[in-house]
C-alpha cells in the first residue's frame, strides 16, 4: 500500500484551551497563535453556530437527525461549490454532529485502489469520510468506493495474472462526505450513490459582516461594524478571503495603532495590500489593465491575457475570471474575453460605444 494522506480529528466540545503542554496549558504566557490555529478556532463547531447558507443547514439537519434517531449513519453527502465557501467545516461538523470521528483526504492523494482500500478497511462504525477535490480521485479508486457506498464491502485483489483471486472484505458502514468545486467533472454513477447533495453559494455582505464580527471576537480584537461591513464588503462573498482580509487589517492596525479596527485604518490597511473597493487584488486589475488597455477591451484569448500578466492561463481562467465575470467586468465569448462598461470605469476610463453593458 503507498502512502495516504489522511487526517483523523476526534473533535472536542471545547477548543478554548491553552497551548503547549497537552493537558492544554500554556507553557509560555508570552506564546501567540499562529495564522494556522487562528483558522483552526474560526471554523464553527456546529450547524447553529454555521453563519449563512441557510438552505444547506437547513436540509443538513434535517438528515443529521432523522440518522440520530434511527441509530444509523447519515446518508452520503456530496458538498459542491467555489473554494472558501466552509466545505470542510461543514465535514467537520456533521462529524461533530454525529459524535463520530473525521477521517480525511483528497481527490489526488487517492491515486490506487490499495490507497482507498486502506483507509475504508480502517474505519470504524459511523465514522465520516471526508474526501476533498473528490472529482479528482482515480479512476480505479472511484470504481472500488462505488460498492464501499452501497454495500460496505469492497473487493480486494491478490496476485496478477491467471492466479489473482478476489477477497471480498466487510468494512463497517460510514458516511463520504465529498467535497467538489467542479461538479461537471463528477462522473454520474459517483453522483448518484450521494444521498444528500448540497450547493454552497456566495455569502451575502450580511452574512459576511457576521462572520468577520464573530471572528474579530474570537480573535479578541476590536472592531467597529462599519469596519467589519467594509472587509465584508471586499471579501468576494467568500468567508475564507475575509477572514484572511480580517488577519491582515489586524496586523495593520496593531503595528500603525491601538490595536483597534475602525473604518479608516480598514480602509488604509486594504491599500497596503493591494484590495480596492471591489475586492480585485493586483493580479485582478493586470488582467483589466492588460485587456482593456493593451488589447482595447477585447476580444481576446485567456492565453494571450496570461501572456501579457505573467501567468499561466489556468491561474487567469481559475483564479481571476471566476469572480470577473461574476462581478460584469469580463464577459467571456466565442471569440475571447471582452471587458463591459464597470470595468472600463472601474479603471477610470472612458467605454467606447461598441462596449459590452452600455445599453
Amino acid at each position: 500500500m503507498g502512502d495516504v494522506e489522511k487526517t483523523e480529528f476526534n473533535l472536542p466540545p471545547d477548543t478554548t484551551r491553552g497551548m503547549g503542554r497537552p493537558d492544554g496549558s500554556s507553557v509560555d504566557p508570552s506564546v501567540q497563535p499562529t495564522d494556522r490555529d487562528i483558522e483552526t478556532n474560526l471554523r464553527p463547531k456546529s450547524l447553529d453556530e454555521f453563519i449563512g447558507q441557510p438552505k444547506v443547514r437547513n436540509q443538513l439537519d434535517l438528515v443529521l437527525t432523522s440518522a440520530r434517531n434511527r441509530g444509523t449513519a447519515p446518508d452520503h453527502v456530496l458538498l459542491s461549490g467555489p473554494p472558501g465557501l466552509g466545505k470542510t467545516t461543514m465535514a467537520m461538523i456533521i462529524a461533530q454532529e454525529m459524535g463520530t470521528s473525521l477521517r480525511m483526504t483528497s481527490g489526488p492523494a487517492l491515486e490506487r485502489a490499495g490507497d482507498l482500500a486502506a483507509m475504508l478497511s480502517n474505519l470504524m462504525e459511523g465514522d465520516v469520510l471526508f474526501i476533498d477535490e473528490i472529482h479528482r480521485m482515480a479512476r480505479p479508486a472511484e470504481e472500488m468506493l462505488y460498492m464501499a457506498m452501497e454495500d460496505f464491502r469492497i473487493d480486494v485483489i491478490v496476485g496478477k495474472g491467471p492466479g489473482a483471486t478476489s477477497i471480498p472484505l466487510e468494512i463497517a458502514p460510514f458516511t463520504l462526505v465529498g467535497a467538489t468545486t467542479r461538479s461537471g467533472m463528477l462522473t454520474g454513477p459517483l453522483r448518484d450513490r450521494f444521498g444528500f447533495t448540497a450547493q454552497m453559494e456566495y455569502y451575502s455582505a450580511e452574512d459576511l459582516t457576521r462572520v468577520v464580527t464573530r471572528a474579530a471576537r474570537i480573535m479578541d480584537v476590536p472592531i467597529d461594524a462599519e469596519a467589519a461591513a467594509e472587509i465584508a464588503s471586499r471579501s468576494r462573498g467568500t468567508p475564507r478571503i475575509a477572514n484572511r482580509l480580517l488577519r491582515r487589517v489586524r496586523d495593520f492596525a496593531e503595528v500603525t495603532s491601538n490595536g483597534h479596527i475602525d473604518l479608516g485604518a480598514t480602509k488604509e490597511a486594504l491599500v497596503v495590500f493591494d484590495v480596492d473597493e471591489l475586492g480585485l487584488d493586483r493580479l485582478d486589475r493586470a488582467v483589466l489593465s492588460a485587456l482593456i488597455k493593451g488589447h482595447g477591451g477585447g476580444p481576446v484569448g485567456v492565453g494571450t491575457l496570461a501572456l501579457a500578466v505573467g501567468e499561466e492561463p489556468s491561474t487567469v481562467e481559475e483564479v481571476c475570471e471566476p469572480y470577473l465575470v461574476r462581478a460584469g467586468m469580463v464577459a467571456r465569448t466565442g471569440r475571447g474575453r471582452v471587458a463591459t462598461v464597470t470595468a472600463w470605469r472601474h479603471l477610470g476610463l472612458q467605454p467606447p460605444d461598441t462596449a459590452p453593458g452600455l445599453f
